[in-house]
């Protein structure tokens, strides 16, 4: 088998750059877009699903409807985990998938955005509904694949954790991008009016994407660096057995809390600028890039200290940083004596660190914990393992989004809602890394070394 080169890393990070700034639209801007605040009503944005409507007495339209949609994207990972796992094609179990995927992906992320009815309609809760629907099993088509193939590219700990550190600067600069959407649909807003801005916007994006998608499976032959036996496991059977890890139950465990803590600031950032900070929604776009240039500068240094002090330790730093980021941003508006300016720069300055852990960690300890397995066990379930991951934060996506939608919406005009999920946030990143205290790292690395 051929060793990966830095070159063929970089291939592969290209296809996660494309598939983040789709998952970047959808997680930034879909509450926005479709539950939108008074500051973006005032701007001319255009309600196009009822607002008043509760679902089950709780939620609201988008928060039932993203929900779902995650529920219903965490039960289809085992189905195309298991196909890929046991797929025999001649260009290898992963790329056909990732190949056939790319173009439902980046069409359905913008079909989202594009509602049939000028104006709040059923018509548009329903296609909206449909579209969210096709745009997770189009994300679960190709990333759980593109997923599975880090610890098959990867032949030692030092070539997964380098892996895992490249996709997640691609990882972050696609977010980024998608970020960067107000800069770019507001130069587009004086010809094209706010709605049609912010679709060709999303449009430009979603090419952009596709083509970065397309890159690894067109640059990548699989079965040059990858050797695996395909599993005849069916994928209730395969799904039981990679639960029956129990590391992998701690981590997974932990996860499920982290998401749900990082969504909620993920999707409460662009009005923790607008309503807490009363700045105008641009500087959401400056907050995450300088962001995510912070965490740059610690992606070197993570890569070393990995080495010396493991991957556990400097994500429990990561907890305890996060749970103060979140807690902070409950206050935003309310500190004295320092402008809302500067209040969100502290914010981008203080979460940098753990967005750059967190970034590139996680993954490196599936591949770990998927390696230990297959040497354990003699199965190559890889596939399995990161889809199973992906149903348990899709399931914290899920929660969150939920949560978010509903709480979000207590005293709205005073942005009471927007500081306690910031607070909620935190004390649920506490309970995670309280979780991932348990995972036993020592243990996975002595089964990897045998």
């Amino acid at each position: 088998m051929k060793k990966l080169t830095t070159g063929k890393i970089w291939q592969f990070a290209v296809g996660q750059f494309g598939w983040s700034m789709l998952s970047g639209l959808i997680s930034n801007w879909l509450v926005y877009f479709y539950q939108p605040d008074d500051v973006a009503v005032s701007q001319g944005q255009t309600l196009f699903i009822p607002q008043g409507l509760v679902v089950l007495g709780l939620f609201t339209v988008i928060g039932a409807i993203t929900a779902f949609g995650r529920i219903f994207d965490a039960f289809t990972d085992p189905m195309i985990a298991s196909l890929s796992d046991r797929c025999r094609s001649k260009n290898g179990r992963r790329i056909p998938f990732m190949k056939w995927a790319s173009l439902p992906l980046a069409l359905s992320t913008v079909l989202v955005f594009w509602s049939p009815v000028h104006g709040s309609s059923p018509v548009n809760v329903v296609f909206l509904f449909l579209m969210v629907m096709a745009y997770y099993l189009s994300m679960t088509a190709y990333c759980t694949p593109y997923n599975a193939l880090i610890p098959e590219l990867g032949h030692t700990q030092k070539d997964r954790l380098n892996i895992s550190t490249v996709i997640s600067f691609t990882f972050i600069a696609g977010t980024a991008v998608a970020y960067l959407a107000p800069s770019i649909w507001g130069i587009f807003v004086p010809a094209f009016g706010r709605i049609n801005a912010i679709r060709l916007t999303f449009s430009v994006i979603a090419a952009a994407a596709l083509i970065c998608m397309l890159v690894p499976v067109f640059c990548i032959k699989e079965k040059d660096y990858v050797n695996t036996v395909p599993t005849d496991d069916t994928a209730f059977r395969s799904l039981a057995a990679t639960f029956k890890n129990k590391e992998f139950r701690k981590f997974v465990g932990s996860d499920i809390f982290y998401w749900i803590a990082i969504t909620m600031f993920q999707t409460g950032l662009p009005f923790f600028v607008t309503s807490l900070l009363k700045l105008p929604e641009s500087m959401t776009t400056i907050y995450f890039v300088g962001m995510t240039a912070v965490s740059l500068i610690f992606y070197i240094p993570i890569n070393k200290l990995t080495e010396k002090v493991g991957k556990k330790k400097l994500m429990l730093i990561a907890f305890a940083v996060f749970c103060c980021a979140y807690l902070y941003s409950g206050f935003l508006g309310k500190i004295t004596g320092i402008s809302p300016v500067i209040q969100g720069i502290i914010l981008t300055v203080g979460a940098a660190l753990p967005m750059a852990i967190f970034g590139i960690l996680p993954q490196a300890v599936v591949a770990d914990i998927a390696r230990s397995d297959a040497k354990l066990t003699g199965s190559n379930r890889e596939g399995m393992f990161y889809a199973a991951r992906t149903f348990a934060f899709k399931l914290g996506q899920s929660i969150s989004m939920l949560l978010f939608t509903a709480v979000s919406t207590i005293g709205r005009s005073a942005g009471t809602g927007y500081r306690l999920t910031a607070f909620i946030a935190a004390i649920l990143c506490f309970i995670g890394g309280v979780i991932f205290i348990l995972y036993d790292e020592k243990k996975i690395s002595r089964m990897i070394n045998q």
